[in-house]
């Protein structure tokens, strides 16, 4: 896998588009393949402004609360070490490198999108780790020790995947920066973290205060 393979996702909805190797500010030991918004001299077209909001390239960016749950992984490598770990929803990959890093015995990355499979490969041979992909929750491993999720109940309808998760692996890891009471008492917060998606979108404020959630039978 290569950059200029995810140079050529990028293609699809922006034509100037491009990766670069980037250290996130909320994570800084992992360095990843990240767009670079030094491309965006001028402001967009229509037709690429209409491209980019109707298939974003979520991978492309490194969220706040993937950074903040790789982080603690990272912090806290006791977590995840000699687990097999399935990272949903993985989008750059950042949580499941962070869990390769720290010593997880087998990191599976989930995404429906296959752009976010790629980057996720990418970013694991860039920071020297392996990982596996799958591209379907259903088709998941039968054995899951520990669940990881970064921001994925920005849709209500998500909110199912709590119990999905716990029903699935014994552990489950979240990070949110979206909904601020989860309505279950079986996740557990751990911290409040600051951190900034990277690049920069200057989302609001809110969305830069990340909640770690752990939940299930964990020592």
């Amino acid at each position: 896998m290569s950059a200029e393979r995810l140079n050529e996702h990028l293609r699809k909805t922006l034509t100037r588009g491009r990766v670069a190797k980037s250290r996130p500010a909320g994570c800084p030991p992992l360095s990843l393949y990240l767009f670079d918004p030094t491309v965006l001299e001028g402001p967009l077209s229509h037709d690429e402004a209409q491209l980019v909001v109707a298939e974003p390239a979520y991978w492309s960016f490194c969220w706040a609360s993937g950074q903040v749950l790789a982080s603690w992984i990272l912090n806290h490598p006791e977590a995840v070490a000699g687990k097999t770990l399935l990272d949903f929803g993985t989008g750059s990959g950042v949580v499941a490198v962070a869990a390769a890093m720290a010593g997880a015995a087998r990191v599976i990355a989930c995404d429906l999108d296959a752009a976010a499979l790629d980057a996720a490969l990418s970013n694991a041979e860039l920071n020297g780790v392996e990982l596996e992909v799958c591209s379907d929750w259903a088709a998941r491993p039968d054995t899951i020790d520990t669940i990881t999720a970064a921001d994925v109940l920005y849709d209500r309808e998500n909110r199912s995947f709590l119990n999905e998760f716990l029903e699935a692996a014994s552990e489950v890891l979240l990070a949110d920066s979206r909904v601020k009471d989860l309505g279950d008492e079986r996740y557990v917060r751990q911290a409040v973290i600051e951190a900034r998606t990277w690049p920069d979108l200057d989302e609001f404020e809110e969305f830069n205060r990340v909640r770690i959630y752990r939940a299930g039978r964990y020592s």
